[in-house]
């Protein structure tokens, strides 16, 4: 079974990420602007780099559908703050558990002091499954059929 480490390798590494600080419509300006569904956001202010939040579509769903003013909310206040990470080493089935069992599509992959590394989603996984099962049939054929 792959892991997290193979799937981040054959993917492009950038993670985009905003602060705690950062105003709410900078975030969604961001995302629109780079067609994405989530940010990781990162302690900056104390220097750390660590994860500690996300901010997604969902979020942004929450505050639309209170009808709040959020010219002046910041990112930290409505953020996710209960984050799922994995680290790199964490083998594909554990990622498909905790995205099915926590409802998230993004996880941030972060080392052993929290730091983050990447980023995988449920579409890389998706991915990789598709690959990996079209190599499986592929190979499969080979054998039955031999070399044409």
């Amino acid at each position: 079974m792959a892991n997290v480490r193979e799937i981040m390798a054959s993917k492009e590494g950038y993670v985009f990420t905003i602060t705690p600080g950062a105003e709410v419509l900078e975030a969604v300006r961001k995302m629109n602007y780079r067609r994405i569904g989530a940010l990781v956001v990162v302690d900056t202010e104390h220097q750390t780099g660590r994860v500690v939040g996300m901010f997604t579509e969902r979020d942004v769903l929450r505050l639309v559908g209170t009808l709040q003013d959020v010219a002046h909310l910041r990112v930290g206040d409505v953020m996710t703050r209960d984050v799922v990470t994995v680290l790199p080493d964490a083998d594909l089935e554990e990622v498909q558990e905790a995205m099915k069992n926590r409802r998230v599509r993004h996880l941030p992959i972060v080392d052993r002091e929290g730091f983050l590394m990447g980023m995988i989603s449920i579409g890389d996984v998706n991915a990789w499954c598709v690959e990996h099962q079209a190599r499986q049939l592929a190979g499969m054929h080979e054998y039955i059929y031999g070399r044409g």
